[in-house]
C-alpha cells in the first residue's frame, strides 16, 4: 500500500488490490481490481479492471502480475508524447502510394513552407483570430499610408519642401492607429488584474480575447461542476418512506441543509410530483417517534469508520472535521445531523454501545460488519452494510412499517427497483442489515472468526444513496452559458448513468421530461460511453447530426478526439480539466482551462488561464470578461479607425483648396495631427478599454470568428462614422474659408504666419476644435455601439442623475473626455503656441460654426443609431432576444419535435413545441 506502480501490469493475483488512478481517468474513488476478468482492446482504461498502470498509487492490498508495457509505452507515456510539441516548420511533402513525391511536390512544400515562415513574420497566420485580423490590418493601413503620403507629394508636385514632407508624413501617420497597440496592451492588462477579483488567473494574455469567442464548453464533472465530496442525497426505509438531503456547499457540515421526507418510495418518485408530496422535517425530533429510523441510523452509525466532529484545525476557528472513507464521512455526516453521531453513541464516559468485532470490507464479500453490545439491554448487536446484492443474500425478513416480514421473492423485487431507481439519479446504493441476538463470539476476540458464521439471517432496514453532488450554482451557470449561445459538454471518467444523472440536474441535458420529445437520432447520442465514441471513425463523428453532450468513461484520447471534432465544425473550444488524464485536451482547446485548487501542476503548465476556486460558475465569469474585452476592443478600434478616415479623407480633399500662389493649404498641420493622435486619441480610446460590460453581454450568442472585430455592422458603424466626421470637419474649415471670405487665401500659410493668412488659420481653428469634440463626443457614443447616448434621460423610468451616473461609471474616460476638451482654449489663445506651434489663430463667431458642426455629427449618430434598433428589432432572431422564460426549451427547443416518438422536428429554438 501506498506504492507507485512502475509499469502497465497485467494482473493475475490480487488481494484486496486497489489502486488510484485519478492521474488517468480524473476520479477521485480508488479502483478495485479484478484479474479474473476479459476486456477487449477498444476498453478505455478506466475500465480495465485487470490491468494497473504507471504511476498509479496502490491504496489497498497487494497484487502480482506481467508488465506488458513500460516508459513512453504506457498510458502515462501516451499523455506525456501527446503534449510534445514537434516545433516542425516545415510542411510533409505528398507522396504516392509507394512513397514517392514529384519535383512538383517537392517544390509546392518549399513554397508553402516559405509562406508560412513569411506569415509567420508578419503574425497573419499565427495567434489568436483577433491577432491574425489586426495583423492584416496593419498590412493594409501600411500600404494605404504609403499611397496617402504619395498623393499629397503629387498634388504639391513632389515639392521637396520640408514642410510638404512633413505634411506627407503626417498624412501618412494620420492613417495608422498609432494608438492601438498601447490600448491593446493596456485593455488586456486590466482584464487580467479584473479576473484575478473573479477567482480567475490568466497565464496567457491571447486567452482574453479568444474567451469572448468561445461556443463549446467541454468540462470535467469531478470537483468542476460537482462539489468533488461524496454525500448523501436519499435514504429509503421500507413502508415508511424516503428521506432527501438538501443541496449544499458545506457538505461536511450536519447543520447546513434541510432533510425533506415524503412516505412514497424511490420508484415513485419520477412518476409523482415529488415537491407537494414532501415536506420539511427536525432530524433531531425525528428518531424519537420512529422505531424504525432508530434501527437504521444505528448502522449507519456504528458500522462506519469515518469521524466527523467539530474542532480546530491549525489554530483556526471552530469547523466540522472529518476523516476516514469519503463514502462512510458521507454516511456519517447524514446521521449526525439527526445527532446519532457514532462518537457519540459509542465514546465518553457512558457510551451507549460497546464494539466487540468487526468484520473490514472484502472484494469478495462487498460488505463490512460490526458487533456492538448495548451497554444498557447488554443484547448484542450486527450491523452490516454493503453492495444491496450481496447484503440482501444474508437477510432472510426485512423491517417495514415497525413489523418484521420474511424477505420474499417480491420483496426482493420491491427493493432492488428501489436500488435502480436511486441507480438511475445517478446514486451509489448501499443497504444497510442488522440481527440481534448474536451469539456464538469466542471469548478471545483476537483469534480468527468465520465472518460467514456471523453475517447470516439479518433483517433488511433500508438503502442510503450517495453521490457527488453539484455545485448549487453550477446549474445556474450552465443555462447562462446556454443563454450565451454557448453548448455545455460534460466530459468525465465516471460511469454513463451517473454522469446522465448529474448532466440532467445541471441543465447540461434535458430533463427526463423533455428527453423523451427529442428526435430520436439526437437522443441516441447525447449521453455515449467513451467506447462507442471512440469506435467512430471522424466521418462518423463529422455525419451525425449533433456531437454528444455527455461522454462518460473518458480517456485523454476521447477528450481530445471530441475537441478536434468540434473544431472540424468551425468551434471554438474552452476545455477543462485539473488532472494529468486532462493535459493533451487542454494544450488542444482554443483555451484550456485548469483547476487552481485541486489541479495537477502538468495541468496547470498546459492551460491557459486557472480557476482559483475550481468552480464551473467562474467560467462564466472569465466568457464575460472576455466578451467585454472583445467589445471594449472593438470600440477603441472602431474609434480610431472611423476618425482616421474622416480626417486622413478630409486631408486628402482639402488638397484642392488653393492659396493664392496656387498652393494647396493645409486643413490641419500635423502638429494638430500629431495632438489628435496622442492626446486626445490616446486617452479616450484608452478609457473605452475601462468601458463596463453592457447588461445583454451574456445574452447574445459568440462573436464570428470567420469576421472577428471586422463584423459587416462593424464595417458600417465605420463608414457612416466616418462620413459623419468629415461632413462636419469639412463642412466647418469650408464655411470659414469660402463663406465669410474676401480678401483669399494668403501665400505660402504652411509654412509661417502672416496677416493674409488670417483666414487659412482661423479654417485650422476652427476645423481643428470640431474635429477634437467630434472625437471626443464619438467616444462616449460608443460606450454602447446601438442605445443613444441619451437612454438613461429618455427610456421609461429614466431621469438625468441616472444618464450623470452612467457618465460616471467609467472616471478614467470622464475624465479623458473632460480634460482634452479643457485643453483646447489654451491652444487656441496663448500667444506662440497657436500661431507657431499649431499654426492656426485665436477663434470667436467660429465658435457658432463648430457648435453646428459638432450638433449635425452628434445628431447624424443619434439618428443612424436608432436606424440600427429599429432595423435589429425587426431582424435579429428570437433565440437573442432578451426575454427567455423557458431556459430548457430554448436550449434543447431545435432538437424537439413535441411527441415521444422522435418522428420528425417541428420545433424551433425560442418557439413553443
Amino acid at each position: 500500500m501506498g506504492d507507485s506502480v512502475p509499469a502497465d501490469i497485467r494482473l493475475f493475483e490480487v488481494s484486496n488490490f486497489e489502486s488510484n488512478e485519478a492521474l488517468l481517468t480524473g476520479e477521485s474513488l480508488p479502483v478495485r481490481k479484478n484479474p479474473t476478468m476479459q476486456f477487449d482492446d477498444g476498453t478505455g482504461p478506466g475500465d480495465r479492471l485487470n490491468v494497473c498502470y504507471s504511476s498509479t498509487i496502490v491504496t489497498k492490498g497487494r497484487g502480482r502480475g506481467v508488465v506488458f508495457a513500460t516508459g513512453a509505452y504506457t498510458e502515462i507515456g501516451a499523455i506525456a508524447a501527446a503534449l510534445k510539441d514537434t516545433g516542425r516548420k516545415r510542411r510533409e511533402v505528398k507522396r504516392d502510394d509507394n512513397g514517392k513525391a514529384s519535383f512538383v511536390s517537392h517544390l509546392t512544400k518549399w513554397l508553402l513552407t516559405t509562406y508560412d515562415v513569411i506569415g509567420e513574420f508578419l503574425g497573419v497566420n499565427v495567434g489568436t483570430p483577433l491577432q491574425r485580423k489586426l495583423s492584416q490590418l496593419f498590412l493594409y493601413v501600411f500600404g494605404f499610408a504609403i499611397v496617402c503620403a504619395i498623393i499629397v507629394l503629387a498634388a504639391n508636385k513632389f515639392d521637396p519642401r520640408k514642410d510638404v514632407i512633413i505634411y506627407a508624413v503626417a498624412t501618412a501617420v494620420g492613417t495608422l492607429p498609432v494608438s492601438l497597440i498601447l490600448v491593446l496592451t493596456i485593455t488586456m492588462a486590466a482584464g487580467t488584474k479584473q479576473m484575478v477579483g473573479r477567482k480567475v488567473v490568466v497565464r496567457n494574455m491571447q486567452s482574453l480575447e479568444a474567451l469572448g469567442g468561445v461556443t463549446n464548453i467541454c468540462s470535467d464533472k469531478t470537483g468542476t461542476l460537482t462539489q468533488g465530496k461524496m454525500v448523501v442525497r436519499m435514504a429509503w426505509l421500507p413502508g415508511h418512506g424516503t428521506y432527501s438531503v438538501e443541496s449544499t456547499n458545506e457538505p461536511y457540515n450536519p447543520q447546513v441543509g434541510g432533510i425533506e421526507f415524503t412516505p412514497l418510495q424511490p420508484t415513485d418518485l419520477p412518476a409523482q410530483d415529488q415537491e407537494a408530496k414532501s415536506h420539511s422535517i427536525n432530524p433531531h425530533d425525528e428518531p424519537d417517534t420512529n422505531e424504525a429510523l432508530k434501527h437504521y441510523l444505528d448502522i449507519a452509525s456504528l458500522a462506519n469508520l469515518a469521524v466527523v466532529e467539530k474542532g480546530h484545525k491549525d489554530n483556526g476557528p471552530e469547523e466540522w472535521l472529518v476523516q476516514g472513507d469519503p463514502t462512510e464521512i458521507a454516511i456519517q455526516v447524514f446521521v449526525t445531523r439527526f445527532n446519532w453521531n457514532r462518537m457519540s453513541l459509542s465514546s465518553g464516559p457512558s457510551p451507549r454501545w460497546k464494539q466487540l468485532a468487526e468484520f473490514p470490507f472484502d472484494s469478495e464479500v462487498k460488505k463490512m460488519s460490526v458487533v456492538f453490545q448495548n451497554t444498557l439491554s447488554k443484547d448484542t448487536h450486527i450491523f452490516t452494510k454493503g453492495a444491496v446484492e450481496r447484503v440482501l443474500g444474508s437477510c432472510v425478513s426485512m423491517e417495514e412499517s415497525g413489523r418484521i416480514e420474511p424477505l420474499d421473492e417480491p420483496a426482493k423485487e420491491t427493493i432492488l427497483a428501489n436500488m435502480e431507481a436511486f441507480a438511475r439519479l445517478g446514486l451509489r446504493v448501499l443497504a444497510l442489515a442488522s440481527r440481534s441476538p448474536v451469539t456464538g463470539l469466542p471469548e478471545d476476540l483476537s483469534s480468527a472468526i468465520d465472518r460467514s458464521e456471523f453475517e447470516k439471517d439479518l433483517v433488511f432496514r433500508g438503502l442510503i444513496g450517495i453521490y457527488d453532488p453539484p455545485r448549487p450554482e453550477t446549474r445556474d451557470s450552465v443555462q447562462m452559458c446556454q443563454k450565451a449561445g454557448i453548448s455545455v459538454h460534460m466530459l468525465t471518467g465516471d460511469h454513463p448513468e451517473t454522469a446522465r444523472a448529474i448532466a440532467a440536474e445541471v441543465a447540461i441535458i434535458p430533463s427526463p421530461e423533455r428527453m423523451r420529445m427529442v428526435r430520436r437520432d439526437i437522443a441516441d447520442t447525447m449521453v455515449m460511453a467513451a467506447h462507442d465514441f471512440d469506435h467512430l471513425s471522424d466521418a462518423d463523428l463529422d455525419a451525425m447530426p449533433e456531437l454528444p453532450l455527455v461522454v462518460a468513461r473518458c480517456s485523454p484520447t476521447t477528450k481530445v478526439r471530441m475537441i478536434e471534432a468540434l473544431h472540424r465544425r468551425g468551434r471554438y473550444v474552452a476545455m477543462t480539466g485539473d488532472g494529468v488524464n486532462d493535459s493533451p485536451s487542454l494544450k488542444h482547446a482554443d483555451v484550456g482551462i485548469a483547476m487552481g485548487l485541486n489541479g495537477s501542476d502538468v495541468a496547470k503548465e498546459s492551460s491557459d488561464i486557472i480557476l482559483t476556486d475550481d468552480n464551473f460558475a467562474s467560467i462564466l465569469n472569465a466568457i464575460e470578461e472576455g466578451r467585454r474585452i472583445f467589445d471594449n476592443i472593438q470600440k477603441f478600434i472602431l474609434h480610431v479607425l472611423a476618425a482616421n478616415v474622416a480626417f486622413v479623407t478630409c486631408l486628402l480633399v482639402g488638397l484642392s483648396f488653393k492659396d493664392d500662389s496656387g498652393v494647396s493649404i493645409f486643413v490641419l498641420t500635423p502638429v494638430e495631427i500629431i495632438w489628435m493622435l496622442l492626446v486626445a486619441g490616446a486617452f479616450t480610446e484608452t478609457g473605452l478599454g475601462f468601458e463596463q460590460a453592457s447588461p445583454d453581454i451574456l445574452r447574445r450568442p459568440p462573436q464570428s470568428l470567420k469576421y472577428g472585430v471586422f463584423t459587416p455592422e462593424f464595417l458600417v458603424d465605420l463608414v457612416v462614422y466616418g462620413i459623419l466626421m468629415l461632413i462636419s470637419i469639412l463642412g466647418s474649415s469650408v464655411i470659414v474659408l469660402y463663406g465669410f471670405n474676401d480678401q483669399g487665401l494668403g501665400h505660402d500659410c504652411n509654412s509661417e504666419y502672416s496677416t493674409s493668412c488670417d483666414t487659412v488659420f482661423t479654417a485650422r481653428s476652427t476645423a481643428f476644435t470640431t474635429m477634437t469634440w467630434d472625437f471626443l463626443l464619438f467616444a462616449w457614443q460608443l460606450v454602447d455601439f446601438r442605445r443613444s447616448f441619451f437612454a438613461e434621460i429618455f427610456e421609461k423610468g429614466g431621469s438625468f442623475k441616472a444618464w450623470t451616473k452612467r457618465l460616471w461609471k467609467n472616471p478614467f474616460l470622464f475624465w479623458s473626455v473632460t480634460l482634452s476638451t479643457v485643453l483646447i482654449p489654451p491652444t487656441l489663445y496663448i500667444p506662440v503656441i497657436n500661431h507657431v506651434v499649431f499654426m492656426h489663430n485665436p477663434i470667436t463667431w467660429e465658435w457658432a460654426v463648430i457648435f453646428i458642426a459638432v450638433g449635425v455629427f452628434f445628431a447624424g449618430a443619434e439618428g443612424y443609431k436608432w436606424a440600427k434598433r429599429v432595423y435589429f428589432r425587426r431582424t435579429v432572431a428570437k433565440e437573442f432576444r432578451k426575454d427567455i422564460t423557458d431556459v430548457e426549451l430554448y436550449a434543447f427547443g431545435r432538437y424537439m419535435d413535441g411527441s415521444e416518438d422522435g418522428s420528425e422536428s417541428n420545433c424551433d429554438v425560442g418557439k413553443k413545441c
